[in-house]
């Protein structure tokens, strides 16, 4: 699973550096919450949020139904 879900944040991640920011993989929890780290102009940004739930979460849930959230962490 969590091999899928590296894939699917690949797919993700040139949209966040476009930005000057970046994400990385945390962990896939029993709850099948995907946690994710948001790294460089991502980090500490007002629009986080929106861009954890309109964005990744969007995104890699249409890849991997499976998965019930993604969180910042």
């Amino acid at each position: 699973m969590e091999e899928k879900i590296k894939e699917a944040i690949e797919k993700v991640r040139p949209y966040l550096q476009r930005d000057g920011g970046d994400i990385k993989f945390v962990a896939y929890t029993p709850e099948k919450v995907v946690q994710v780290q948001l790294q460089g102009a991502c980090h500490g940004c007002p629009h986080a949020q929106m861009t954890i739930k309109q964005g990744v979460e969007r995104i890699l849930r249409e890849e991997i139904p499976e998965i019930e959230a993604v969180e910042a962490v």
